[in-house]
């Protein structure tokens, strides 16, 4: 395949895309649980309206810079699966609110005062750690007393949210997934106990979508690596392609056993693990620097020529995503689409 693009550039194998976007909407078809996939993966607004029309209630998305994408774009109810803080971004939320469903995550008192000081009946979801040792508050009681203390504040209280991350795989995985769930539900079972309407009981991620999709009680699953799939995810979960790739240039080959390509850390993520080549027998990336990869050819008759051009799978989507400003579209070998990347 020779694509008429400079390169780098980021890569969708869109029939693979494809097939990932409609095996993650059907699973979700049975419901009750849905889908409020995550942008911060992909952060394609034309990728997230797909996602929408196949059955996804809702966006999520880690940064007010996406929810600012996302309105930009029509695209909506978006969720802010995070916390923020400043009196910034707390003005950046109540604007994007007056035009947009918006919602945020909040874990404590400080922030519900400082929303609420913004005159703004704001949606905001409890952020329970059931795992993660990051942001959230404990659940239960701290729980219940912190949506008390959001309704009182004349915030919209609309549910909870618990995110453990990717689980190990092993015997023990179910166990893990069920206890943070666990504690969850019963956070929201607690808060409802007391009058309290919890529409929202939000989590999970791709790893665990269908661990935690069926789960009684909880209402959406936030995935979002599922739809370009990179490669550090096949080692969690093997049931979507991996889709997305970096393309290169040979931009230099003084001899047999060496090629170097334009595709350094400042066009594809290395801080997971070194990602690998796709589809080259008989070569290996050795080593990323800024603006190049350093190929070891270890089958000498192999044919890469200077201007020659080469994939390179994506081992981390998010952070890869994140170094470009399109995404070009493939399918049968030829750019079909360009997506722009936003937020």
């Amino acid at each position: 395949m020779r694509l008429p693009i400079e390169t780098p550039a980021l890569l969708v194998d869109l029939p693979a895309m494809e097939r990932n976007l409609a095996r993650m909407a059907s699973y979700f078809e049975r419901g009750p649980t849905r889908l409020r996939p995550h942008y911060k993966n992909h952060k394609c607004p034309e990728l997230a309206k797909r996602q929408l029309a196949a059955g996804a209630v809702g966006i999520t998305c880690a940064t007010l810079s996406e929810a600012d994408a996302l309105v930009r774009n029509g695209i909506g109810p978006v969720l802010i699966a995070n916390e923020i803080a400043g009196e910034l971004k707390i003005r950046h939320f109540v604007e994007l609110s007056r035009n947009a469903d918006m919602t945020v995550a909040i874990d404590n008192a400080d922030t519900i005062e400082a929303l609420a000081a913004a005159q703004a009946s704001l949606n905001v979801v409890v952020d329970i750690d059931v795992g993660q040792g990051r942001c959230g508050v404990c659940p239960g009681e701290p729980a219940l007393a912190l949506a008390r203390r959001a309704i009182a504040a004349g915030l919209q209280f609309r549910g909870v949210m618990g995110y453990e991350g990717r689980l190990q795989p092993g015997p023990e995985r179910a166990q893990q997934a069920h206890g943070g769930m666990e504690k969850l539900v019963a956070s929201k079972n607690l808060i409802a106990s007391h009058g309290i309407p919890v529409e929202i009981a939000t989590a999970g991620g791709t790893s665990t979508y269908s661990m935690y999709g069926g789960y009684p009680g909880v209402t959406d699953i936030q995935c979002g690596s599922y739809l370009l799939m990179d490669t550090d995810y096949l080692s969690w979960c093997t049931d979507f392609e991996p889709a997305i790739s970096v393309l290169g240039t040979v931009v230099s080959k003084t001899g047999n056993q060496r090629a170097i390509a334009d595709v350094g850390l400042k066009a594809i993520s290395g801080e997971r693990e070194l990602p690998v080549l796709k589809n080259v027998d008989g070569a290996k990336l050795r080593k990323l620097n800024a603006e190049h990869a350093i190929i070891d050819i270890q089958e000498v008759s192999l044919p890469i020529a200077l201007g020659d051009q080469i994939e390179i799978w994506a081992h981390y989507s998010d952070a890869t995503v994140n170094l470009h400003d399109r995404m070009y579209g493939i399918r049968d070998g030829a750019v079909e689409e360009i997506f722009r990347i936003e937020g």
